[in-house]
């Protein structure tokens, strides 16, 4: 009877270490560093550098032509003075207007 005992105890402690084991590894392959929430977020912070990366793509290509313009044509460059500069030629007298 002992030994039937010793014997069935036993064997609930090796399912019962199976059984914890499954649960250890259950929660580390929701939570853990690999797991499915960090890969949700690590694909979600993909899909925005994705996004940020094709703003720039588009941006650098608006410079591009900007830079282009100004080295061929000298009415753009005049142009980019005014508006950025705020440069004016000698004989012009500057106009402000207030806005309410």
């Amino acid at each position: 009877m002992i030994e039937k005992r010793s014997g069935s105890l036993k064997r609930k402690l090796i399912v019962f270490g199976f059984a914890f084991l499954l649960l250890v590894l259950f929660i580390t392959s929701i939570f853990g560093k690999k797991g499915l929430i960090e890969i949700y977020r690590t694909r979600k912070t993909y899909a925005t550098l994705l996004q940020d990366i094709e703003r720039l793509k588009q941006e650098k290509s608006r410079l591009e032509k900007e830079i282009a313009a100004l080295e061929k044509n000298p009415r753009a460059v005049e142009k980019e003075a005014r508006e950025k500069l705020f440069l004016i030629k000698p004989d012009e007298k500057v106009v402000i207007k207030k806005t309410k």
